[in-house]
């Protein structure tokens, strides 16, 4: 059996080039591709989620760059929620052509202002049979979904209980200081799912830079719980700010290069 590594267990989560550009506080023009960005960061895996409409289907052309990688997850609804029958029927289509596309995730996919059945972008019994379509020729593809700090207190359970793999947020690093306690409200909340810490290397949320001691702290903290076994990776967002010499960014890339080739016990 081969032994897996620090490096197996990390993933980048990408946009379409230059999808921050001139947002959320970020000064300076990203040309860096999902690609160009993952190999930077020395990773193997991605999360390629659309924002802002971009790419436009189909995303063959672009799910060929990525041949070489161990593991792409791709969106089934994309940054701020949306979400389309036609958009979602061809990435099945294209999780069938490609074999390392392990995975579908629903980014932003809860409505934080909602209440009972309308509180997902899908509804619970549409979520079930989306479960059904997971299953394509050769094997069966995991179900990822968003599910920010902020969010914890929402009637979530009956989604997350149809996801396989919970990816968790602090959307403010100023909330980093509870980052222990709302784990354990997650795990509580959805005892039976993988979870994936994910790690903000820009601090969307107060649309500032992400302090060097605070990626630290994600980082390590990240690694602590991966050889607890208490999550099954770590993400980092976004591709579309690694080309802007952001100090996070670069601490995060020699954090990778530093602890990538470890085994995990």
């Amino acid at each position: 059996m081969e032994i897996e590594t620090i490096r197996d267990k990390l993933w980048l989560w990408c946009h379409h080039e230059g999808s921050h550009n001139s947002r959320e506080g970020i000064q300076g023009i990203s040309t860096i591709t999902p690609y160009e960005a993952v190999s930077y960061l020395n990773l193997q895996n991605l999360l390629m989620v659309r924002y802002m409409d971009q790419p436009s289907p189909p995303f063959d052309a672009h799910a060929a760059k990525f041949k070489d990688l161990k593991n792409v997850v791709w969106s089934t609804v994309g940054a701020g929620g949306k979400s389309y029958d036609k958009e979602r029927k061809h990435v099945y289509e294209l999780a069938s052509k490609f074999q390392n596309i392990t995975g579908l995730i629903m980014d932003d996919f809860f409505k934080t202002n909602a209440t009972g059945d309308d509180i997902g972008v899908l509804s619970v019994e549409d979520l079930k049979k989306e479960r059904t379509r997971l299953k394509i020729p050769g094997r069966t593809l995991n179900l990822w979904v968003v599910l920010y700090d902020f969010q914890l207190n929402l009637p979530v359970k009956s989604y997350l209980e149809l996801c396989d793999t919970i990816t968790f947020w602090t959307w403010e690093a100023k909330n980093l200081v509870n980052i222990n306690d709302n784990f354990r409200s997650l795990e509580d909340l959805a005892p039976n799912q993988q979870k994936v810490l994910g790690c903000y290397m820009w601090d969307y949320g107060q649309k500032r830079p992400m302090s060097v001691a605070d990626m630290e702290m994600q980082c390590e903290l990240g690694l602590e719980w991966l050889q607890q076994g208490r999550i099954d990776g770590m993400i980092f967002l976004a591709s579309c700010i690694c080309d802007l010499d952001i100090e996070a960014v670069e601490w995060t890339k020699n954090w990778i290069a530093k602890v990538g080739n470890q085994n995990i016990h």
